[in-house]
């Protein structure tokens, strides 16, 4: 487990060097991502040439937490990369835990490498690693890399201190060669889209390759035999063939949904919004996953082929929208230059970018009407955005509670076979 104290310390650098490094030295190694981030794992993809699955201690149960990790094609190693710092999650648990990347380290036996931020600092950084290593001892701990060293006298007295902690280092990443990825407002800038990515990898991979060791690293690797569990609740596709956006608007959905719809026997046939396509009319369902629409809001607004398979498609088909997708169904989008763009019009929803405020946490829906596939059982899922509602006419699709089972307005809509949420659906949840 590639964890840290916090977010910013240089968890995705150290994940991504080490994928290409050990690619290079002919290891097949298979990623994963604790929490609910769906942007790192096409980086993760990019770098290893392996599907990246997420891991939620708090919308997974254990059974399918088992699946997810022991269900991938062989490989020589497994690297997963933290969220936040390695203890961090929400107040209240759910199917799991409280959803920190810790819970799944101690559950799987897997040691965590701690990368730190050595910045300002030198044998008090000893204090910040022993802590972390110590405060749950039954949690497998590898060492530490850390990262922003100033100079090689720097590196001796942090090494100093480790040593008299008891706190092996596994990498000095010197401060000068850190290597950075372009961001967006929900975080990095999607694979697909970063430029000269492969440019970036190779010097993540060289990087890493040269200032941590390696053969340490993977020595530590461990597991410990799981816990017995029930299967987890079938994550049901919502047709036998789905049709699914897919560019730069559309992207954001998570591997373990599509790769669950396709091990019941659905096939998923992707079009583009952004190239004026539509959904394929031998598909049975629709499905707009989140992205950024409101950067290509004027393309979508102006592709009227788009607009008018959809509007097709829905009278006959049940059409479902997540986050992006869902602003997309909507009315009218206003970007945040404060200008209003014609959406699809499926839905009533007016969302605006020109007001911006979060919206973030996990969210629990009981759904009030049937879902297709899924029916009414009760859903597990992840909310991120700065959109602000203007006008949500349609009647509520859910009854939706955030990670303390206070209720939030962002209720999702539906409009005869037309569904839409803010949150991205993670997994049925088991109570």
């Amino acid at each position: 487990m590639i964890s840290a104290p916090a977010s910013g310390t240089g968890k995705t650098m150290l994940m991504l060097g080490l994928l290409t490094a050990l690619r290079r030295q002919g290891l097949t190694v298979q990623p994963f991502k604790s929490g609910p981030d769906y942007i790192d794992p096409g980086f993760h993809l990019a770098a290893s040439g392996r599907a990246s699955f997420n891991l939620d201690a708090w919308a997974m149960e254990p059974g399918r937490l088992i699946a997810h990790a022991t269900g991938q094609p062989p490989a020589d190693l497994v690297l997963a990369e933290g969220s936040m710092g390695l203890f961090d999650g929400v107040a209240t648990a759910g199917e799991t835990g409280i959803g920190s990347s810790a819970e799944i380290a101690q559950m799987m036996g897997w040691p965590v490498v701690l990368i730190l931020d050595v910045g300002g600092q030198a044998q008090s950084a000893a204090a910040t690693a022993r802590g972390f290593a110590t405060l749950r001892p039954d949690l497998p701990f590898a060492g530490v890399v850390l990262n922003r060293v100033a100079s090689p006298r720097h590196d001796r007295l942090i090494r100093e201190g480790m040593d008299q902690a008891g706190i092996r280092v596994l990498g000095s990443l010197p401060r000068q060669g850190n290597i950075t990825l372009p961001e967006r407002h929900l975080g990095l800038i999607q694979a697909e889209e970063t430029a000269g990515l492969q440019a970036i990898l190779d010097h993540a991979g060289e990087f890493i390759a040269a200032h941590c060791d390696l053969e340490a690293i993977i020595a530590a690797a461990a597991h410990r035999a799981l816990p017995e569990a029930p299967a987890p609740r079938p994550l049901t596709p919502p047709g036998g063939r789905i049709a699914l956006a897919r560019d730069a608007a559309f992207s954001f959905v998570y591997p373990h949904v599509l790769e669950a719809w396709r091990r019941a026997g659905a096939t998923i046939l992707p079009f583009s919004p952004l190239a004026d396509e539509g959904p394929d009319d031998g598909a049975d369902c629709c499905w707009l996953p989140g992205g950024y629409p409101e950067l290509h809001a004027p393309r979508l607004a102006a592709c009227n082929g788009f607009r008018t398979a959809m509007h097709r498609f829905a009278a006959t088909r049940p059409v479902h929208g997540e986050c992006g997708g869902y602003m997309a169904l909507g009315a009218g989008l206003v970007d945040a230059d404060g200008l209003r763009h014609p959406m699809l019009g499926l839905l009533g929803l007016e969302t605006s970018y020109a007001k911006r405020r979060m919206h973030l946490g996990y969210r629990r829906a009981e759904p009030l009407t049937a879902l297709p596939g899924l029916g009414r059982v009760a859903l597990r899922g992840h909310e991120f955005h700065y959109a602000t509602v203007l006008s949500q006419p349609d009647a509520p699709l859910a009854r939706v509670t955030d990670a303390t089972g206070a209720e939030v307005p962002e209720t999702g809509s539906r409009r005869d076979q037309v569904t839409g949420t803010f949150f991205h659906l993670i997994a049925p949840a088991s109570a």
